[in-house]
């Protein structure tokens, strides 16, 4: 096999941009395959695309020289924020339940060395664009001399024992190693053989921007209702789920009418949406590959491990398996890795996101609009509002406590 490349990435947003970043900073050539022409798109801008960020990414990003460039614009996130004109500061949520920044004892945290990030800034970038972060990165990848080629769509993977083949139409691209960066329907987990298991969907979750005949009907906020949960951001700004074991998704149409219907199901109000400009729709679904690598072909991001969005872990799940697969992967290019040096990509990156699979199952338990939910919820909302309990939830959103 004549090989074109070191490695080639399938996907380029936003974890195989950062992964491209990394490989060339250590020498590594690489190409990056997209499917779609074009990076830009509203679902991935505000409100739609808000983000958060882990202190470990934070890190990456800002060894990077990235984070002025990510950071959102503050007024556009505030017009967003239901929570804006509260008295006092939310640090974030678990399964809608809020924990405040003056509850959060940071002093049990390890010391910050001089010139990193610190705990505070995690706050002040949790509510990022995810297109900002995408372009961002693909911007700093192709200042490295990476590739990225829009409008080629992955097909097939054939793998060799000197490297991997990738078919993308009547196009064959040849390379040593070969990543799967390419979201929760991995074509090249796929094509490769990766084994993907966990538990299937509880609810429906709609994230819509609507025209409402009396928004005043609503309350803004988070509210559970008789079949689910929403938030109503005014004047028409929602993000509703709806526990029908994920019937509605990429079944039922994304219609005015059918919106209206799910939000009155899910809210008790008798509301009517009069217009519909923005949809999308996603489940609880978690499941995760069997192993991160067979042979030749890695996987990194959505393609190793897929959940629902809530409390936005996904994004700083994939970008953590890109910033740790990197070094290891350009280090086992250069030939001067240990044996079994790849083989801890695995071994670390696992246990993670089995751990942050976890962490969305018990919000959607706290979610369940059944008595034993509401119940658990309710002690759990004490909790949270004690000192020990706002720290221990900051620490595992922020990833500065306990794994």
């Amino acid at each position: 096999m004549t090989l074109t490349h070191d490695v080639l990435i399938a996907g380029a947003g936003p974890v195989g941009p950062l992964l491209a970043c990394e490989l060339r900073l250590a020498g590594a050539s690489m190409l990056v395959l997209e499917k779609a022409d074009d990076p830009h798109s509203p679902l991935k801008r505000l409100p739609f695309g808000l983000r958060g960020l882990t202190m470990p990414n934070i890190e990456v990003l800002d060894r990077h020289g990235l984070l002025d460039a990510i950071a959102a614009p503050s007024a556009a996130a505030g017009a967003a924020a239901h929570w804006a004109n509260q008295p006092r500061r939310p640090g974030g949520h678990f399964a809608g339940i809020q924990f405040h920044l003056d509850k959060v004892d940071r002093s049990a945290w390890p010391e910050r060395p001089p010139g990193l990030p610190s705990p505070p800034l995690a706050v002040e970038l949790e509510r990022v664009e995810l297109e900002r972060v995408e372009l961002a990165l693909g911007a700093r990848a192709e200042a490295l001399d990476a590739e990225i080629r829009r409008g080629v769509a992955v097909e097939d993977v054939e793998q060799a024992e000197d490297g991997v083949t990738v078919l993308a139409g009547d196009a064959r691209y040849d390379a040593a190693w070969l990543v799967g960066c390419d979201g929760g329907r991995s074509v090249v987990r796929r094509a490769a053989g990766f084994t993907f298991t966990g538990t299937e969907p509880e609810f429906t979750g709609y994230s819509v921007e609507v025209e409402l005949a009396d928004p005043a009907l609503l309350r803004a906020g988070r509210h559970h209702g008789p079949a689910g949960m929403y938030t109503f951001a005014p004047p028409g700004v929602i993000a509703m789920v709806e526990f029908d074991r994920g019937a509605a998704h990429r079944v039922e149409p994304i219609t005015a009418e059918n919106v209206g219907a799910m939000l009155r199901r899910v809210s008790g109000v008798d509301v009517v949406v009069t217009a519909l400009r923005q949809a999308t729709t996603w489940t609880d679904r978690a499941f995760q590959a069997g192993v991160y690598r067979r042979g030749r072909v890695l996987l990194a991001g959505d393609a190793a491990h897929i959940h629902s969005p809530l409390g936005g872990q996904g994004l700083n799940l994939g970008l953590g398996d890109a910033a740790d697969l990197g070094w290891k992967l350009a280090a086992t290019v250069r030939g001067d890795a240990p044996a079994n040096l790849l083989d801890t990509y695995e071994r670390e990156r696992r246990p993670v996101g089995a751990a942050v699979l976890d962490w969305s199952r018990a919000q959607v338990a706290l979610m369940r609009p059944d008595p034993g939910s509401r119940a658990l919820a309710t002690i759990i909302r004490d909790l949270i509002q004690t000192s020990d309990g706002a720290s221990y939830v900051a620490g595992r959103v922020w990833r500065m406590g306990p794994a």
